[in-house]
């Protein structure tokens, strides 16, 4: 008689054999899933299905944040209440004296007669990504020509000036930022009204403000904001601040470094400006005083000289003439000591067969 285990001692496979077999099965379905995404299917139906006890697990978060957030004092709220209050007051002074300024702008802007300023339209874009040059301060944004985005529009936010539009395409377009090594804004100081212009850095973290004599009145602190003189960039924009002025002996500019007032590269949303300068075009370009005096001068010191030499052939035809008139008489007594070189040959002629008569031959009868 065979002897068999009862029912309740069954095993079944070996350890090791179901060991293997869950091994090959997690293999597969770890390879058809990266392969051919077989399981995603069951990943959205587990995660459904465990939502409810994921935010269950949540409770006990969600009660003590709560709680804390109910622990908070009374006189902090009191406090946040004040500084609010106090910086709506102040909000709604500045705006009483921006509009009496702006009224008044326009009654001495009506009596001088005066153009008003033309209003700058605004887009609302974003950044997508930045380029893939390393060595170019430059972002790429969501708007382009067909949403109205022209090559060369400003570009701000809430703080002041972020970069200008260099390149548009169809549905996006590049922005080089300011603080790029080949970009310029003219700008000017708040505090003295000096006019410059501001460019990048090859590192890309601060500005350089050129052109400034070493006798100009920078101090460390001042703003500058743009001038609006290039008809690109809106005059009053917040562009940077004075951080350091370096005055040295023996150069004729000044150093300036400054820093951008608005975060160039912290910046997500931005807005494009469309600005109408309405300034009539520049006159057509004159010739410098020095060009002029030049060739006022070239042209006076010309005619003389043609004269001269009109005078110089002039002089020289009359020359030639009697020169030939006296080549001429010169010629003509030669002619004359030929003819009477002759006459004396013939007369002397005769004078010697006369003398040769009288020597008769020997035995001639005389």
């Amino acid at each position: 008689m065979e002897y068999s285990p009862p029912p309740l001692f069954k095993q079944g496979p070996s350890a090791l054999a179901r060991l293997v077999f869950f091994v090959v099965l997690a293999l597969a379905l770890l390879i058809s899933d990266a392969r051919f995404r077989t399981l995603e299917i069951v990943r959205g139906v587990l995660g459904a299905g465990l939502y409810p006890l994921q935010r269950a697990a949540l409770v006990p978060r969600d009660v003590f944040m709560g709680a804390a957030d109910l622990a908070v004092t009374s006189a902090t709220l009191r406090s946040e209440n004040d500084k609010l209050r106090t910086k709506d007051l102040q909000l709604s002074q500045q705006a009483n004296t921006a509009a009496e300024l702006a009224a008044e702008n326009t009654h001495l802007r009506a009596l001088l007669q005066l153009s008003q300023r033309s209003t700058t339209q605004s887009l609302p874009a974003e950044i997508q990504y930045d380029t893939r040059d390393p060595f170019t301060q430059k972002v790429v944004i969501g708007r382009g020509a067909q949403q109205g985005v022209q090559n060369g529009s400003p570009v701000v936010n809430e703080d002041g000036v972020i970069g200008q539009v260099t390149r548009v395409f169809p549905l996006q377009a590049e922005v080089t930022l300011l603080t790029d090594k080949d970009q310029a804004v003219p700008v000017q100081i708040v505090r003295t009204g000096l006019r410059s212009v501001i460019y990048g850095t090859p590192k890309g973290d601060t500005l350089d403000l050129r052109f400034v004599p070493i006798s100009a009145d920078v101090q460390t602190g001042d703003e500058l904001v743009t001038s609006g003189l290039d008809g690109v960039y809106p005059p009053g924009l917040p562009v940077a601040k004075v951080v350091r002025v370096d005055k040295q002996a023996d150069t004729a500019f000044a150093r300036v470094i400054c820093l951008p007032v608005a975060p160039v590269r912290g910046a997500r949303q931005l807005l494009v400006l469309h600005y109408l300068n309405n300034v009539p075009p520049r006159p057509a370009e004159e010739p410098d005083a020095a060009t002029t005096a030049k060739d006022a001068k070239a042209k006076k010191g010309g005619k003389p000289a043609d004269n001269k030499a009109a005078a110089d052939k002039s002089a020289a035809k009359p020359a030639e003439k009697p020169a030939v008139a006296a080549a001429k008489p010169a010629e003509k007594p030669s002619a004359k000591a030929t003819a009477a070189e002759k006459k004396t040959a013939t007369e002397k002629k005769p004078a010697a067969d006369k003398s040769a008569k009288p020597q008769a031959t020997p035995g001639a009868q005389p």
